[in-house]
């Protein structure tokens, strides 16, 4: 019997003030799979993030585990899917647990303890009194994961997770994503890093100009073809 997807889209369509950026795009993220999806910049990849919230004006069905999710940005959330977005979004009036604790909002039971992240991301611990806008840049991007997974995720969305981080950063940010697929949390993650990909993922998504242009198993991700297909 094959598993209910975590998050399936049908036939979406997306875009902002009339202009189309996803087209007809279907795709399906299985309960504890990590999945990268790859394309050069301006193909949808954030586009295919945020309308999982509704944020763009969409059309077809965005299901998460079966149920459609409708047009209500909350009801993602509830039923387990976090994003960690563009930007990191940290709250500089509060501290480094008080923004992890804010994951807490989304009332669903999680198995994720502050002891847990500091355990995953040990320079919060650290800083854990300090203001959350203090850290480093890549300090605050595991502070965006680590809030993240507070909120009890089934699935956990990431765009551009290593953005501009040092490359030591990066290794421990690849290090971290095992350890949460390890404990049985899917993976969506949006990056130019193909290496990192190839690192974390079980299979990518490859977008070109909003429409599905290939997929499969991160192995693949090494072909010529495959590299001119996505023009990466």
């Amino acid at each position: 019997m094959t598993a209910t997807p975590v998050l399936e889209f049908r036939g979406v369509n997306a875009g902002y003030a009339g202009s189309v950026i996803l087209q007809d795009l279907s795709f399906a993220i299985l309960p504890g799979e990590t999945v990268g999806l790859v394309g050069r910049n301006g193909a949808g990849k954030s586009t295919t993030l945020m309308s999982v919230y509704g944020v763009p004006t969409v059309t077809g069905e965005i299901l998460v585990d079966g149920e459609p999710v409708g047009r209500r940005a909350h009801v993602p959330t509830a039923r387990g899917v976090s994003l960690v977005p563009q930007g990191k979004r940290i709250f500089g009036n509060l501290t480094v647990e008080e923004n992890i604790l804010l994951g807490r909002a989304s009332g669903r039971p999680t198995t994720w303890s502050t002891d847990d992240l500091y355990q995953l991301f040990p320079n919060l611990a650290r800083g854990r009194k300090r203001p959350g806008t203090s850290l480093s840049g890549g300090e605050q991007q595991m502070l965006a994961i680590a809030r993240a997974l507070m909120a009890g995720p089934s699935l956990l969305m990431l765009d551009e997770p290593t953005e501009g981080l040092a490359p030591v950063i990066i290794d421990a940010i690849v290090e971290a994503l095992k350890e949460i697929r390890s404990r049985g949390t899917a993976l969506l993650l949006v990056e130019q890093h193909i290496g990192m990909i190839q690192k974390v993922a079980d299979r990518y998504l490859a977008l070109r100009k909003g429409r599905l242009a290939g997929e499969g198993p991160v192995s693949q991700l090494g072909d010529r073809a495959v590299q001119e297909l996505i023009a990466l």
